[in-house]
């Protein structure tokens, strides 16, 4: 058998030996998650069911993963740039299974068990951990040394939104919406995105009017409860309340109000359900026109009840509202009228919108306007404060994404960049999106990661339905997580010394300044970069 210890930076493909410098240390700070790899051949068939084992101080806190290999669908768009693995590829190396030691493995063919410290105990100084790989009756030890500065990460700055979608979870799991099943596998969830640093959780007032095809819907998830009687509105916030408290006991600092328009124009209402005079039937949706007259008189009437509300909740300042997402050039008069409707009830409340034409901002449409990441130079020049956000189209011009076909270099770079650009927000839209495009139906997703050929394999979502209603994680999604303990370092380190000194400490000896379209792509750039933030911390 072989075996080597990689970063978390590299993925091991089947038919490919790793041919990388071993990575046998690093250092981390004390409150830090860090993962490593151990990549393995089973060299003949008594090999092939590897038992492993953790000799260290930190073993109690240390999990231990088998990678599993996922099939990919669709990889990318006909204008994918280099920046990729063989776009051919029918599966890559993504989900994190917890190994038991009874996984089989085929000989001849690399596999990789990934590491987790998740550390629980105030631990610092080098620590030693030792991997013992049992084969057959061969066995093997590798050793892996951590250096835990005596420093701890401070709280996470930027906002970072990865659209949450209950309605996958209601359908995955077949529970009915708000049932108490339902609250417990909603929160498992929670607490896992809000661990691996999502802060920001979409928050389903009515259901979002999200990917969903013109004139279909999407399962009803509206926390509020709406009673009409004649032309009169009441509201009911008992489940808005629940899910607000249970964000806030598990981490999630601030909400994304589902948007109160239609994707991809504002034409329309989203669906909205309510009792008319005892029967529950649907009394908006894409037959009422937005700017029509009945909608916004029933958003007036929400909008004093939302207000007195959220006041009561003590959450104003954390709410976000969103008007309509990614509007396009030609949109920009639908998409203002039903702006004037929002500014005029939410006047003092923060708004955001994924959009990426300047014009919406300069016209005064949008006081927060999320971009991609292609236009961020745009953008960062002319708004006060910046965001930006990444979804199937970043897949040219080198930009940062999480793919199943993009090296995980390309994921977690994201940190650097958000630290150089000052980011206050980051959006991408698929946590747990295990739809077709649509929303036309539900898939498997440990067999269909492409939203039924609609996206690359990777966009709709980083984490797998587990049984028992627990999430899985995939390897995207721990990466994605060491970018934004990246950018948390980069904050300490400017804490200590100056935002100057950091930038200059981030561009030594580029030939170029860095940007979204312009970063090293070795992973021996970023891990020594972040070796070096750790070195003048620990200074």
């Amino acid at each position: 058998m072989k075996a080597i210890l990689l970063s978390s930076l590299s993925k091991v493909f089947k038919d490919i030996e790793p041919n990388e410098t071993e990575f046998s240390d690093f250092s981390s700070l004390k409150n830090e998650n860090f993962s490593f790899q151990v990549a393995f051949l089973p060299e003949n068939d008594s090999e092939t069911q590897p038992k492993i084992k953790i000799i260290s101080d930190l073993a109690d806190d240390i999990n231990v993963y088998f990678v599993r290999n996922i099939p990919a669908g669709r990889n990318g768009y006909e204008n994918s740039d280099s920046f990729h693995y063989d776009l051919e590829r029918k599966e890559f190396p993504d989900l994190l299974e917890q190994f038991d030691n009874t996984v089989k493995l085929t000989v001849g063919e690399w596999y990789s068990f990934w590491l987790e410290y998740t550390p629980t105990k105030d631990v610092a100084g080098e620590q030693e951990i030792v991997v013992e790989i049992t084969a057959g009756d061969k066995e093997l030890t590798k050793e892996f040394k951590l250096n835990i500065l005596n420093h701890n990460l401070p709280e996470q700055e930027l906002l970072f939104t990865n659209w949450f979608h209950n309605d996958c979870i209601c359908t995955y799991y077949n529970v009915d919406v708000f049932s108490d099943e339902y609250w417990c596998i909603v929160e498992r969830f929670i607490k896992n995105a809000a661990d691996h640093g999502v802060n920001m959780l979409l928050t389903p007032v009515f259901t979002p009017p999200l990917d969903t095809e013109v004139g279909g819907e999407r399962p009803t998830v509206q926390l509020v409860g709406v009673e009409k009687n004649d032309f009169q509105y009441s509201f009911d916030f008992t489940n808005f309340r629940k899910y607000v408290n249970l964000c806030l006991n598990n981490g999630i600092k601030a909400f994304e109000i589902s948007h109160f328009f239609t994707q991809w124009g504002a034409k329309h209402a989203p669906k909205i359900v309510a009792k008319v005079n005892g029967e529950e039937k649907r009394i908006f949706g894409w037959e009422t026109a937005a700017s029509g007259n009945e909608y916004k008189d029933f958003l007036s009437a929400f909008s004093v009840a939302f207000k007195e509300e959220v006041d009561n909740l003590g959450i104003k300042e954390r709410c976000w509202l969103h008007v309509s997402d990614e509007p396009n050039e030609s949109q920009v008069e639908d998409y203002k009228k039903a702006a004037e409707i929002i500014h005029e009830l939410f006047d003092d409340f923060n708004m955001l919108d994924a959009l990426s034409d300047i014009r919406y901002y300069k016209n005064g449409l949008i006081k927060t306007p999320v971009c991609s990441e292609g236009d961020a130079d745009i953008f960062r020049a002319e708004v006060d404060d910046f965001w930006t956000y990444y979804c199937c189209g970043q897949v040219h011009d080198f930009l940062p994404n999480r793919m199943f076909s993009q090296p995980s270099v390309r994921n977690r770079v994201l940190g650097v960049l958000l630290y150089k650009y000052d980011t206050k927000g980051f959006l991408q839209w698929g946590h747990n999106f295990w739809y077709s495009q649509y929303s036309k139906h539900p898939v498997d997703p440990f067999k269909v990661t492409d939203a039924g050929g609609g996206f690359p394999s990777g966009d709709s979502f980083v984490v797998y339905p587990g049984e028992g209603g627990k999430p899985l994680n995939s390897l995207r999604h721990l990466v994605f997580a060491d970018a934004l303990q990246d950018l948390r370092a980069l904050k300490l380190l400017e804490a200590y010394t100056s935002r100057e000194y950091v930038l200059s400490l981030i561009e030594k000896d580029l030939d170029i300044p860095l940007s979204f379209k312009t970063y090293p792509h070795e992973k021996s750039w970023l891990l020594n970069l972040r070796k070096t933030i750790n070195k003048e911390i620990a200074k």
